[in-house]
């Protein structure tokens, strides 16, 4: 009898352009298309069919790097539709693996949901105050010592705490808030290309592990803010300067801090006046989560599904990605969509 062979698993073949454009339109059809319950679930089965696995980044950590390590049994991206806020964020967290692979036991545990502006939740500008306080709960389950909500606001902290229904709804959880103080920031050095040292408020650099937590929403001057402009609230100081050369601030807050995990709040989405708002006829409901551990791919897809932006359009984008925090090329990234 001829020798046997060894079992080997054929590697696939690399996507041809054609079907990449495929999965690229199918991806951006999900977050259009959330809301309307319209052809998801087709969407969603052809997508988990069809995902890559992004290659690993190759840039060294300057700073701040609070990332798990990449695993093959989970996906970098997950898409939730069509539930309430406490739902979406259940769902996306089981997608990505569970709460207990982002958060240890006797880990103290930042969340930066976005809390700048003095606006209620109807108006969008802020995170969802049931997003955060669900994901307090979630790190309480996975053993957490101590989890930290927080923000340096645009506004009067206090008012926007209290109006956002973010310190209620943190409080409630058992989640200590703390206000911007001033006798809190220390002055760090970033190594970033434009910003060297800077204030960063305490909280944020004495943490385990930093969830981000920022909503979907639109901004007047880089057309999107997302996860990484959500950094923007870990600074003290004259952050106005940092408009002067915002894509490449954004890449550097990036590359400084490294989150554990975003999940990026769509429940409500502000897609125009932003990123204060103020007007309910700006705001659409999506009830939607994008969550994951690629934030350039996370922001990638979001800014192009909703407000038509592509890398060029948001060249922080691009840096971030050539920093290798990530991936513009969103659709090639190992993605699962589920609908509640």
């Amino acid at each position: 009898m001829p020798e046997s062979q060894p079992h080997t698993n054929p590697q696939p073949a690399p996507p041809t352009r054609e079907s990449s454009l495929s999965r690229r339109e199918a991806m951006l059809q999900i977050l259009r298309l959330a809301g309307a319950g319209a052809g998801t679930a087709a969407l969603a089965v052809w997508l988990s069919e069809h995902s890559q696995k992004p290659a690993a980044a190759t840039a060294t950590n300057r700073m701040r790097n609070h990332g798990v390590a990449a695993d093959a049994r989970w996906p970098v991206m997950a898409v939730v539709k069509g539930g309430e806020p406490a739902a979406l964020v259940q769902r996306a967290l089981a997608d990505l693996g569970g709460i207990s692979r982002f958060v240890s036991r006797g880990e103290v545990v930042v969340l930066k949901p976005n809390v700048a502006w003095d606006r209620t939740p109807e108006q969008a500008a802020n995170t969802n105050p049931e997003v955060v306080a669900e994901v307090v709960r979630q790190c309480w389950h996975a053993g957490a010592k101590k989890v930290i909500v927080t923000d340096v606001s645009c506004n009067d902290p206090r008012r926007c705490f209290q109006r956002s229904g973010i310190e209620e709804a943190a409080e409630r959880e058992g989640a200590e808030v703390i206000l911007p103080d001033p006798a809190r920031f220390r002055e760090v050095n970033l190594g970033g290309d434009v910003l060297q040292n800077w204030l960063v408020f305490e909280p944020f650099l004495d943490a385990d592990k930093v969830i981000n937590l920022p909503i979907a929403k639109h901004h007047g001057l880089t057309g999107a803010t997302l996860g990484m402009k959500n950094w923007f609230g870990i600074l003290g100081g004259q952050r106005n300067r940092l408009h002067q050369q915002i894509h490449q601030s954004l890449a550097d807050l990036a590359a400084f801090m490294r989150p554990t995990l975003t999940m990026m709040d769509a429940y409500r989405v502000l897609l125009r006046n932003g990123p204060t708002g103020g007007n309910l006829e700006d705001v659409v409901i999506k009830n939607t989560m994008i969550a994951g551990t690629d934030p350039v791919a996370l922001d990638a897809y979001v800014a192009k599904a909703y407000w038509n932006l592509d890398s060029d359009k948001l060249p922080y984008l691009k840096l971030a990605c050539d920093r290798g925090l990530g991936t513009v090329d969103f659709e090639t990234v190992h993605t699962v969509v589920s609908t509640i």
